[in-house]
């Protein structure tokens, strides 16, 4: 227990003098309060303002797409982007089981089924083998797409989530779902600002989606953004989630089912004056996991960094233990210390509304379960 008492001493040390490190807290010191004081004295405070069409172009220039769309969070973003990609209910969704659950709940919120597999123990996110593997094994390409032979279902999508701000193995990714005519919707609710071979993620796919909830990156309270280079497919993503209202002066006229899923501009006017900050942060980002890296190496504890070819924006910290016991161990004396450290979540196939649903053998995500912690990584 000595060596926890040295890295639980190290991070207080690391974050200041406080009684107690939280795991991420956002850092508000740019136009914030300039730009909510905007919102409130031009009383545009709801779903229409500038501060929409500003966080819109910001987010497009950031993730080097043609066009963004803000939405009211992450996982409505997801939801969204997954039936702009063509999923219909009664359709399979390709994911992961290592994620948070709203990425599996937007699978749901379409109808369509997700099969769980298997990541890769370098990134944590969606493994392009095991995908590779469970088509090559239940895959059958028609006319009209790619089909599991064993349910019937048409496979309609493939939803990797970069676990943490860690980018999967995208170009094996895309090779593999181009064979099989499958488009790829990326989860990149934890990766603003992470790249692969220098181009952001969320752009690769057909479409991607960011999230700005409180604990991340850049926050706008509550919020997401769809992304694409399909300037179609997002003027149709913004349609949807503006309720699907066709424009007319006065009338009020809606063609299809939409969902009132629209960002209110004083969240995009925090999150705009928070996309200023974004490469001060990320460089910050980038510093503490050095200085955590160092430390942890005199320590023999395995410190999560990026891959050759990626920059990973570092959103949440991790350290790698030796095997579930010493996960335990390590939780359970740094949080007593009041020092927040939390564990990757638990696999969506261990969760009731989830345990029925096809997956492959899991062999990495059970092995990465039982040993990835998070630990404090707020900009200091």
């Amino acid at each position: 227990m000595g060596n926890y008492n040295t890295v639980t001493e190290y991070i207080k040390s690391l974050y200041g003098t406080q009684d107690f490190i939280p795991l991420h807290v956002p850092k508000f010191r740019g136009k914030e309060k300039d730009y909510l004081a905007q919102c409130i004295d031009t009383t545009f405070v709801s779903s229409v303002g500038k501060f929409v069409d500003q966080f819109e172009e910001q987010m497009a220039q950031i993730s080097k797409t043609k066009k963004a769309v803000a939405v009211v969070n992450g996982t409505a973003g997801i939801q969204v982007a997954l039936r702009l990609a063509g999923v219909k209910p009664g359709d399979e969704v390709l994911t992961q089981a290592l994620t948070f659950v709203a990425t599996a709940n937007a699978i749901i919120y379409n109808q369509a089924h997700p099969v769980f597999l298997d990541v890769d123990l370098d990134t944590m996110g969606l493994s392009p083998k095991a995908v590779a593997a469970f088509l090559e094994e239940n895959g059958e390409l028609r006319a009209d797409g790619c089909y599991n032979k064993k349910t019937g279902r048409k496979i309609s999508a493939c939803l990797p989530m970069h676990t943490f701000g860690f980018p999967v193995h995208l170009e094996e990714l895309i090779s593999v779902c181009n064979t099989w005519h499958i488009p790829i919707v990326e989860d990149a609710a934890e990766s603003l600002g992470s790249t692969y071979k220098g181009k952001p993620t969320g752009s690769f796919g057909a479409l991607g989606v960011f999230s700005f909830n409180g604990n991340k990156i850049v926050t706008s309270g509550g919020g997401g953004a769809i992304v694409s280079n399909s300037i179609a497919l997002a003027e149709r993503g913004k349609y949807l989630t503006t309720t699907a209202k066709q424009p007319h002066p006065y009338e009020y006229f809606h063609d299809e089912l939409g969902y009132n899923f629209r960002m209110p501009n004083v969240n995009a006017a925090l999150a705009c004056a928070q996309l200023e900050q974004l490469d001060a942060f990320l460089a910050e980002k980038r510093s503490i996991a050095q200085v955590y890296a160092d430390f942890f190496k005199t320590q023999g504890i395995k410190f999560r960094t990026e891959l050759p070819g990626t920059e990973a924006n570092y959103w949440l910290m991790c350290v790698e233990l030796e095997n579930k016991q010493e996960r335990e161990a390590f939780l359970k004396y740094t949080n007593s210390e009041n020092v927040m450290t939390r564990p990757i979540w638990q696999l969506m196939f261990r969760l009731p509304m989830y345990k029925d649903f096809q997956r492959d053998s899991q062999k990495n995500a059970i092995f990465l379960e039982e040993r990835i912690v998070n630990i404090p990584s707020s900009v200091k």
